[in-house]
């Protein structure tokens, strides 16, 4: 079950080209099993869900934490209430909608929404 607010999902960058080299890494190491959502990201649940982006032009420069939110646009709104600072405004992905913040510390996180 979804939280609201609450660490949902975290996506990893995986060199272009490298996708296949990461997955067969983490299935040996760990025994994890991925779902492939075309040639350059890999999704994978394994306690905290989430995924490898393999497009370097998508991909984030370090792990990106992702939180819940069933109304992002209010998530949004208490994001930049609170000081964040937004770093992507809401776009649609598959499988939902989700934006990009910067919070005071300076790291980069996401929320995203299935709605």
């Amino acid at each position: 079950m979804k939280k609201e607010g609450k660490l949902d999902y975290i996506e990893m960058p995986a060199g272009r080209g490298s996708m296949d080299l990461v997955k067969a890494f983490y299935s040996a190491a760990f025994g994890w099993s991925f779902t492939d959502y075309g040639p350059d990201y890999a999704a994978f649940a394994e306690g905290l869900d989430g995924g490898f982006q393999g497009d370097a032009s998508e991909a984030p420069a370090k792990p990106l934490p992702i939180l819940y939110s069933a109304e992002l646009e209010r998530a949004l709104a208490a994001v930049e209430e609170a000081g964040g600072r937004i770093a992507r405004p809401i776009f649609a992905f598959p499988g939902g909608r989700r934006f990009h913040f910067v919070d005071p510390g300076g790291n980069e996180l996401a929320v995203w929404s299935d709605r």
